[in-house]
């Protein structure tokens, strides 16, 4: 089976780390929560580090929004235990780590989501949205060079949230409280925007910036009443 948006995530079991002690697990494990499974690309490394123990920071965020995440390499669970146990001072995860570290030795779970390099046998940085039904959701994947932003991977799982309840959808750029869009009548929506933008005197076809006109060559805001 292959990830593919609005369909099954594909199934996956196999030996973690967690919170210093080996735990067989599997996707099934955690339906009925949203599920962010996070690909990085080896233990003992440079970004790596960052993005995990962003995440870990992070869990208590994650599980007021009853979201689980996974972090899976193609490193052994020996050596999730080791990184895990090593200070960060040094590049390490330790003392602390509550993080899942999945270990996917035989790159079967890297394969089924599309992040394998073979030639490497490491995985490009993919994060995977789940929802409680076991439905993927959404698929971010980075070339190796570039961290993910944690609130970033928040913000996406609070949206569909949102909309799975409310039924509305979230516009570019949508957060927490802000305005959503009524499909049954979408005119509330674009009709605020546009009153909202010339109050602001922003033109949004000029990404954002203040609108202006052209008086003998040169540019000047545009005159207010």
């Amino acid at each position: 089976m292959s990830a593919i948006i609005q369909k099954p995530a594909p199934a996956f079991a196999g030996t973690a780390v967690k919170e210093g002690s080996f735990e067989e697990i599997k996707l099934s494990d955690y339906q009925g929560k949203w599920t962010v499974l996070v690909f990085y690309p080896m233990d003992f490394t440079f970004v790596c580090p960052t993005e995990i123990l962003a995440f870990n920071a992070a869990l208590d965020k994650f599980a007021a929004i009853n979201t689980e995440v996974i972090c899976v390499s193609t490193d052994s669970e020996f050596t999730h235990l080791a990184w895990s146990q090593t200070p960060r001072k040094e590049g390490g995860l330790g003392p602390d780590l509550k993080l899942t570290l999945l270990a996917d030795r035989n790159h079967a779970v890297s394969k089924a989501y599309g992040v394998l390099i073979p030639e490497e046998g490491i995985a490009l940085r993919g994060t995977f949205f789940i929802d409680p039904k076991g439905t993927l959701r959404a698929s971010h994947i980075h070339d190796l060079p570039v961290g993910r932003s944690v609130e970033e991977t928040i913000r996406v799982v609070k949206a569909f949230q949102f909309t799975d309840e409310h039924g509305e959808v979230c516009p570019a750029g949508w957060e927490e409280g802000k305005a959503t869009i009524d499909t049954s009548d979408k005119s509330k929506y674009f009709s605020k925007q546009a009153e909202l933008e010339d109050q602001m005197d922003i033109d949004p076809a000029n990404n954002g910036k203040r609108k202006t006109n052209v008086v003998n060559g040169n540019a000047a805001k545009r005159a207010k009443p």
